[in-house]
């Protein structure tokens, strides 16, 4: 065997080994959601029995599900979620990406000082805001309202700089200025001229923010007190019993939990990845 092939060999096993121990925490939830809670205390992963494998096929069962679905509120909180995040996720890209554009390409008085408050902002952890930001909330009578969850996280500065960056590296100033003396308008030229050249950074800040609004826990705690306006991440959590805790059934809403995050991520990896990479190599 020639050095290249041996190395490529360890490479391409050393992937394959990575690829196997990321994957066994999802084996481990899978087999869990589809065991019963003897099952589950009896068995690592999937109940024994003398099946093939030595699986005991015949207990696998899907009423943890059955019981996310029908008896359980987790449907109406899945729906908030999708709710939630789609709307942050669209409208935070949105209004992002017109900062992004403004700070970039556009001069101004006081422009280097935004810029400098929207750097400033990206080290101030966010948790130090949720005091002062409940007790806006509170003044404006927003809180136990969607409007209260989502209007603090629609400009982030960490969306603004990264759609400025952007803009700086892959939308070119002459093709601005060509097109306004063509006459085209600032609008027309963001929407139909910049939009589409950071497509990929759009689309990588589209599941970015996504991601954070799907899996937000503490927000929603804080400021939606209506069980019913709870999104997906609250309700896996109230699952949790007093007494004791059904681990099955946690493992399954946690895979109905991942699923469209799965979904949405398998139609905009390109793009993602294209945008994590927007400005690597230059030229």
């Amino acid at each position: 065997m020639t050095p290249t092939r041996l190395v490529r060999f360890v490479v391409y096993a050393l992937l394959v080994f990575f690829a196997v121990l990321t994957l066994i925490p999802f084996a481990y939830l899978l087999a869990g959601a589809l065991k019963s809670r003897f099952d589950f205390a009896a068995s690592l992963f999937l109940p024994h029995g003398e099946g093939w494998l030595g699986i005991g096929w015949d207990r696998i069962t899907l009423a943890n599900f059955r019981r996310l679905l029908f008896e359980l509120p987790v449907p109406r909180a899945m729906l908030n979620s999708m709710f939630i995040a789609s709307v942050h996720s669209v409208v935070a890209a949105l209004l992002c990406s017109m900062g992004g554009y403004a700070l970039a390409k556009l001069k101004f008085p006081g422009r280097s000082l935004i810029i400098g408050i929207v750097l400033t902002a990206l080290i101030i952890p966010g948790p130090l805001l949720l005091a002062p930001s409940f007790q806006l909330l509170y003044q404006l009578g927003l809180l136990d309202t969607y409007a209260g969850l989502l209007l603090p996280g629609l400009t982030p500065a960490f969306g603004i700089f990264l759609f400025r960056q952007a803009m700086l590296r892959g939308v070119p100033d002459e093709l601005i200025e060509a097109a306004r003396i063509d006459g085209a308008g600032e609008f027309r030229i963001f929407f139909e001229l910049v939009l589409p050249l950071v497509r990929p950074m759009l689309g990588a800040f589209l599941l970015i923010s996504f991601l954070g609004a799907w899996n937000n826990f503490i927000g929603p705690q804080i400021i939606l007190q209506s069980p019913e306006l709870q999104p997906l991440s609250v309700a896996l959590n109230n699952l949790r019993g007093v007494y004791g805790t059904d681990y099955g059934l946690i493992m399954a809403g946690t895979l109905v939990s991942i699923a469209p995050v799965m979904c949405l991520f398998l139609l905009l990896q390109k793009e993602f990845i294209s945008g994590l990479t927007a400005g690597a190599v230059k030229g």
